[in-house]
């Protein structure tokens, strides 16, 4: 019989010893002299410790880190979360608006993170500010509220976990309403 794995054989031959035939002619013979007359002291008795059989270790999987693909560079803290489901990060219309409400602000897209919850890996709140660790929070629409999050009011800048955000309107209530756009400018200013 053949074993490949060594340990297999534990469990094949449990302890017993058995001698081959050629084995079985050198076991019988008696030496010459005597095993007394060869000891020259007393024998001391020898205590081994036993061997114990090694384990395999635990195999860990580990969750590789999640990857998150948003537009910038998110340079200076600032997450900006939209809804687009027919877009990979923005629609370009909405954009081109956002552009110029950063520059208003002194920031350019690098400086920002545009996050699509729409396509997001993670959506909920803890998940998103131990990623981004943002400075800024900007929430466009309903639609691109993070999960477990606290509840916010519409326009009312609110500090959530040292991170001042804003909950407004999406671009596309914004696009088709002035008093929409003058109300998140007026919040924006002082974000």
């Amino acid at each position: 019989m053949r074993a490949e794995n060594p340990t297999a054989l534990r469990f094949i031959l449990q302890d017993d010893i058995y001698l081959l035939t050629p084995d079985k002619t050198t076991a019988g013979k008696v030496p010459a002299e005597p095993i007394a007359k060869t000891l020259t002291e007393p024998a001391a008795e020898v205590y081994t410790e036993p061997v114990a059989e090694k384990t395999p270790d635990p195999i860990i999987l580990k969750t590789p880190p999640v990857k998150l693909n948003y537009l910038g560079a998110h340079k200076k803290g600032f997450l900006v979360l939209v809804h687009y489901t027919e877009h990979e990060f923005i629609a370009d219309a909405h954009l081109t608006a956002l552009e110029s409400i950063l520059k208003r602000k002194e920031y350019a897209i690098d400086d920002v993170a545009i996050l699509n919850m729409a396509k997001a890996a993670i959506t909920d709140i803890d998940s998103l500010l131990t990623y981004f660790d943002p400075q800024k929070l900007l929430v466009l629409g309903k639609s691109a509220l993070p999960g477990k999050i606290e509840a916010l009011t519409l326009n009312q800048p609110k500090q959530i976990s040292n991170v001042v955000t804003l909950y407004s309107f999406s671009f596309e209530d914004m696009m088709s309403s002035t008093e929409n756009k003058k109300t998140f400018w007026d919040q924006m200013k002082t974000l």
